[in-house]
């Protein structure tokens, strides 16, 4: 794992929450692609490396590291009896493949592939 890329947070309105961030906080949009049937944006402080996504119902929220390598670091981790998701998501060229683990408490890690 290479870094804390994006903390998913859930939104009921991505349009609000957007103005919300940019409009009152001063936050920049850093991403905002079609994802599925809506959008994945990504919001930040200027200058901040991580960003916070703007997670739609129905998208797990939790905190999204990055890896070089997303098929050693699942084989690993499961290896080692963590709770990670059976396999990789692969949702085709456009979408890192990705794949979560539960911390003791539930809470959810995303490790995305980088390149």
């Amino acid at each position: 794992m290479t870094q804390v890329a994006t903390v998913g947070i859930r939104v009921s309105d991505q349009r609000k929450a957007t103005e919300f961030y940019v409009g009152t906080l001063g936050f920049e949009v850093r991403r905002d692609v079609p994802f599925g049937d809506g959008r994945w944006i990504e919001v930040a402080p200027p200058g901040a490396a991580t960003t916070l996504a703007l997670v739609p119902e129905g998208l797990p929220t939790g905190i999204r590291l990055t890896t070089l390598d997303v098929d050693a670091d699942h084989a690993d981790l499961r290896a080692r009896g963590v709770d990670a998701d059976a396999e990789v998501l692969r949702m085709g060229p456009a979408v890192p493949p990705m794949f979560a683990v539960r911390d003791p408490d539930g809470n959810n890690l995303i490790l995305v592939e980088h390149s």
